[in-house]
């Protein structure tokens, strides 16, 4: 394989600075960007903050101190619910808990209710007006599409991040299956839109394992295939990238940059993790039911399966590492236990079929790509089912290889990778290590046009884009015609994304040539008018049609007025001169320049003038010109479309109203810890600190413990639905009792350290004083007298606010604070540093006075130098004066 730089000179390279140590470049602010792995069960979370301190890359953490989120969202009792805090509620209601949300946008309905029916999920679906599907929440009311319900895990993945860098994250990047298609892409935008998050771009999971896996390797010794293979919850894919690497110029030096390009991927979007699992449900189901004995089907109670799927989850994981696992599910239904134990070959059995299976996005990629198994340098393996034992036997025995690939994070390499790419595409953040990346589109595609009167011709009406064609690129096409058209956009061949029936994803109506080509049919046109078509595939992946112009090219006569050629015109050389139209502008061209030309004589300028402004008359010339109109485009809904303007309106004023309720609900929650914890906390005190009895008096006490009691019993009755309002209250007017008393007990302690604290300072003081007057004699006495003023004031304050301590109660409000006292001293302290810092002043040199022969001799003998080395004959001061005044006429006329 050649490693020469084909990516940079064809334009295909994007580079990607990417880092070791990463630096900010100038900007006002410091905001973090962020990467998203959004998977059909997992949420994972990585983020770039080049704030002090912290991680340049990292994982963001869940509430729970987890490394990835379920993506899950509930609703109960009007409340959202979202990660975590959903997954509690899986085995108890599983019908208001929301899964698979990545696999609800951009699909036919009927695609996906087969598909969630076959996972046993109970939420109910509905099909709304976009051909799309919605989710109906437990009031039966309300309906959320899937792409406000993306919206809203979105939403929570960037909260995380935000959490995690402390600082604002709105740009991000989103991880997508290679298998996406046009509709699933431009709807996961749309839903990161909802949000109120800016979508750097969308990247393919094999590009971000790329990158993770050629971030820190040196491809400059040879070029290597590698394959990237994944297995996740829900999908498996095999990808071949290529990584090499080309001599660049940089600063003069040449360096080695790396670079991969996408060769192919293949997919199969229905064999996963959870492929395995339901073979495991199915068998576990038909073995619970045999000992049920009453003829009812487990698998009709959506609480039993959510409960057994759950820990099959678990048993799956154990036979992973050993031979055999239990599983054991408390009141599976009916107040029956279910218990049994399974060994890894019988699992190995009921998954016999997805063995084979899982080798076949594999075997596609080398068959299209060309290549053997020898040609591979590695395949690298990620996703979480890749740990099966048995999948990873499969695959060792086809590739004939005794190891498997696993130098990447299995769960996190995609994000990591990701957020690279994130960094790059940041405005605020330079990266300094190179490597160039090339993904392709995982679809080819057909772009046809149809109208009246178009020409059924394959190579005008339509063209085609070809699978793995590079992004982001730009395409142009043109034809001639001369009527209004439409355009569609179509999946080439039988590729075609899950669920899709057919191949057409969108349409749009031209408009706006007919009424060009009428306005200009009576112009003498020098070429059947055209139609310029600009496409673009965006970073993200998404096709669209940008822009479409009309391009008319007239031809006419002009009367212009005739111009004088002159002799010199002859002799410059100018060829074909005639009265004709097309060589005579090639001639007066000439003459412009001539006439211009800064080498001229004024005389010749005056004669050229002359004949430049003599009337010849006028003559003809054939002049072309070409009129660009811009047509008007409207594109039609083809299959599951995106929101129209007022449902994205409509859909975003109801996330922003979850999103408050959500903030209120969350802040009414830890008022409400905040003030059941500080009850117990004071409670405990209040018992186990006898000292307390020293600064407050029984009543005292005994008052604060009832207030206590009546606040928590209030807690837990009236309190239960309080609001956050009300629970500040409560928390307010506790600590109102509490903080006296418990600032006095502190005190006890504090203050008598601050005194000492101040009376060894004064003491050290006196010491300093000592120095300065015998090693710094310079500072100025009136500051150092002033130091020594203050330090006597602040001794005498000590001495007397400690006497009024002593004649008040300990119960009493203090007379003066350790506070004050620390205050006091660094005023104290500041003084003295300020005086430390006055430099020693220089010492004042005297400059010796010179004598007045010796300053003559010196100037006459500098005089006579400079004499020397300016005229041409020998001078001296002794010169006449006529000898002197001759010497200028001597410069002057050299």
């Amino acid at each position: 394989m050649s490693s020469s730089p084909i990516f940079f000179r064809s334009g295909l390279l994007l580079l990607l600075s990417i880092l070791f140590l990463l630096t900010l470049a100038p900007t006002p602010s410091q905001s973090a960007v962020s990467s998203i792995d959004l998977g059909s069960e997992w949420l994972k979370v990585a983020v770039v903050n080049l704030k002090p301190g912290q991680t340049p890359i990292s994982i963001a953490i869940n509430e729970m101190s987890k490394r990835k989120s379920p993506v899950l969202v509930a609703f109960q009792n009007g409340n959202r619910l979202i990660g975590e805090e959903a997954a509690g509620l899986t085995a108890r209601y599983p019908d208001r808990v929301i899964s698979h949300i990545r696999d609800l946008v951009g699909k036919p309905f009927d695609y996906v209710k087969s598909y969630i029916e076959s996972m046993y999920l109970p939420f109910q679906l509905v099909d709304d007006s976009r051909g799309g599907v919605g989710v109906r929440i437990e009031d039966g009311d309300v309906a959320y599409s899937g792409e406000e319900l993306a919206a809203m895990v979105l939403g929570f993945a960037v909260e995380l991040a935000t959490v995690h860098s402390k600082g604002k994250v709105k740009d991000i990047v989103i991880t997508v299956p290679a298998y996406f298609g046009q509709a699933e892409r431009k709807g996961l935008i749309q839903a990161a839109e909802l949000a109120g998050i800016n979508v750097l771009s969308l990247v393919n999971e094999h590009s971000g394992a790329a990158l993770q896996y050629g971030i820190d390797k040196d491809f400059s010794n040879g070029s290597r295939n590698v394959v990237f293979y994944d297995m996740g919850a829900s999908s498996t894919y095999a990808a071949l990238v290529h990584f090499s690497a080309y001599n660049a110029k940089e600063y003069g030096k040449s360096v080695s940059v790396n670079q991969f390009q996408v060769k192919d991927v293949r997919w199969d979007p229905q064999l996963g993790g959870q492929t395995m699992e339901s073979r495991l449900v199915e068998h576990f189901a038909d073995e619970f039911n045999k000992q049920l004995g009453t003829g009812f089907d487990v698998r009709k109670s959506p609480k039993a399966m959510a409960k057994l799927k759950k820990q099959v989850k678990r048993t799956k994981e154990i036979l992973s590492a050993n031979t055999m696992a239990p599983i054991s599910v408390e009141s599976l239904y009916d107040d029956r236990d279910f218990r049994s134990t399974i060994t890894r070959e019988k699992f190995e059995e009921l998954c016999e079929d997805l063995w084979e299976k899982s080798l076949i996005p594999l075997k596609k990629v080398l068959e299209h790509s060309g290549l053997k198994v020898e040609d591979v340098y590695a395949v690298e393996l990620i996703g979480g089912a890749t740990r099966v034992p048995r999948l990873q036997a499969t695959l060792q025995e086809f590739l004939g290889r005794e190891d498997l690939d696993k130098h990447l994070d299995a769960d996190e390499a995609t994000v990591l990778g990701a957020s690279l790419h994130a960094a790059n595409l940041s405005d605020g953040i330079k990266l300094n290590r190179k490597l160039g990346m090339v993904d392709g589109s995982s679809y080819g595609y057909v772009i046809e046009f149809n109208g009246p009167d178009l020409l059924e011709d394959e190579n005008s009406s339509k063209f085609v884009v070809g699978r793995m064609k590079k992004v982001p690129s730009k395409i142009f096409k043109p034809f001639s015609h001369n009527k209004d058209f439409e355009v569609s956009l179509a999946y080439e061949g039988d590729l075609l994304p899950p669920g899709v029936a057919s191949p057409v994803f969108a349409q749009y109506s031209v408009s706006g040539l007919t009424d060009a080509s009428e306005k200009y049919a009576s112009r003498n046109l020098s070429s059947p008018i055209k139609a310029n078509m600009q496409f673009s595939l965006s970073r993200s992946g998404v096709l669209s049609l940008d822009r479409a112009d009309a391009v008319i090219e007239i031809s006419e006569w002009v009367e212009v007025p005739r111009k004088n050629l002159t002799v010199e015109n002859s002799a410059s050389g100018s060829p074909n001169i005639s009265a004709e139209g097309g060589p005579k502008n090639i001639s007066e061209e000439s003459i412009d320049g001539q006439q211009t030309d800064g080498g001229s004589s004024n005389t010749s300028n005056t004669s050229v003038n002359e004949q430049s402004t003599t009337d010849l008359g006028t003559e003809k010339k054939l002049k072309k010109r070409t009129f660009r109109v811009p047509l008007k485009i409207v594109e039609k809904a083809v299959g599951p479309g995106m929101l129209s303007k007022e449902a994205f309106l409509e859909a975003k004023a109801r996330l922003e109203a979850l999103d408050k309720k959500d903030a209120e609900r969350k802040r009414t929650a830890e008022l409400k810890n905040s003030l059941e914890g500080y009850i117990y906390a004071t409670k405990e005190k209040l018992e186990a600190l006898k000292e307390l009895e020293k600064i407050s008096s029984n009543q005292e006490r005994q008052s604060f413990i009832e207030k206590l009691d009546e606040v928590q019993e209030w807690l837990y009755t009236d309190g239960e639905d309080a609001s956050a309002t009300q629970f500040q209250e409560k928390l307010d007017l506790l600590k109102s009792i509490g903080d006296p008393i418990f600032f006095r007990f502190n005190e006890l302690t504090a203050r008598p350290a601050a005194c000492e604290h101040a009376r060894r300072y004064l003491s050290e003081l006196q010491q300093i004083v000592d120095g300065w007057e015998t090693k710094k004699a310079w500072l100025p006495r009136e500051r150092i007298d002033e130091v020594l003023r203050d330090a006597e004031k602040l001794r005498k304050w000590l001495d007397e606010k400690e006497a009024e301590q002593k004649k008040i109660s300990s119960s009493s409000k203090p007379a003066f604070t350790s506070e004050e006292v620390y205050e006091k001293i660094l005023d104290l302290q500041d003084q003295v540093a300020s005086i430390n810092k006055i430099p020693k002043p220089k010492p004042k040199v005297e400059k010796p006075v010179k004598d007045d022969t010796a300053s003559s001799s010196s100037s006459e003998e500098t005089n006579t130098t400079s004499s020397e080395e300016t005229q041409t004959s020998e001078t001296s001061e002794s010169s006449t004066p006529e000898e002197a005044d001759s010497e200028p006429d001597v410069h002057d006329e050299l």
